[in-house]
């Protein structure tokens, strides 16, 4: 599909530098209000500087996201959908971040972290967690992104309320021992969506949001990364046990 070395020229994080808005789905739709309770905003402070990513909720201690988005401290916001809506929104910092040991910034493997919330999250109609998919789950075909993300190039920050858009998945070698789900096309995450979750046909979260990139191979179409979840169930579950309470499955 793409070499590691390709990966380096043409990565595109898609975090972004938050001044008054979030931002949108590229060809997506606006979600139902609250229809995906575990999104989260995560409010991340750079220095000066604030920037977002999204995550998702697993219980009422932990999120779910990208370890790029790790930052020097974080604001954690529950229950959102449109961001300048603010009621009823659960605000909570993180105590403590746990990116991936294995990171690697440069090609973007093992790029996801938990973040342990510094408060227990309250859970209601808007407030829920999503259940992971596990190591014997077979590989998803038609899945759901949600985020804040960018909707289009022209647009520096986009919508303030949640869009959701569907991708369809594909197999291919590198994917696979990347410990990546990939899939292609106009539609799929932009800037702003890194860790969201991709949620598949069974209502499990399956990958976390990482990155963009263009395959020559595949005629510079655009290629959306997602880390594989099942893939470090085992970490996540060792990380949550030590510092939580377990995920389940369902």
């Amino acid at each position: 599909m793409f070499s590691h070395c390709e990966l380096v020229l043409l990565i595109l994080a898609l975090t972004l530098d938050r001044q008054v808005h979030t931002g949108e789905i590229i060809g997506g739709k606006e979600a139902v209000p609250h229809s995906r309770p575990y999104m989260v905003i995560l409010e991340r402070k750079m220095g000066k500087d604030t920037k977002t990513c999204d995550g998702f909720l697993l219980n009422e201690e932990f999120v779910l996201t990208a370890a790029h988005c790790k930052a020097e401290s974080y604001k954690v916001l529950l229950g959102v959908h449109n961001y300048h809506n603010q009621s009823g929104v659960q605000h909570v910092s993180v105590e403590q971040a746990f990116p991936h040991e294995n990171y690697s910034q440069l090609a973007y493997l093992n790029d996801i972290m938990l973040l342990k919330l510094s408060s227990k999250a309250k859970f209601n109609k808007n407030v829920k967690g999503i259940a992971l998919a596990d190591e014997g789950d077979s590989l998803p075909k038609s899945c759901l992104v949600t985020g804040w993300g960018k909707t289009s190039d022209d647009n520096e920050y986009g919508s303030d309320v949640l869009m959701e858009v569907n991708v369809t998945l594909y197999e291919d070698k590198q994917c696979a021992e990347s410990n990546w789900y990939c899939s292609e096309g106009i539609n799929g995450p932009d800037r702003g969506d890194s860790g969201g979750p991709l949620v598949c046909e069974d209502g499990k979260a399956y990958g976390v949001v990482s990155f963009k990139s263009k395959s020559q191979e595949r005629d510079d179409q655009p290629i959306y990364v997602f880390t594989k979840i099942p893939d470090y169930r085992s970490w996540i579950n060792s990380t949550i046990e030590h510092h939580g309470k377990k995920v389940t499955t369902d």
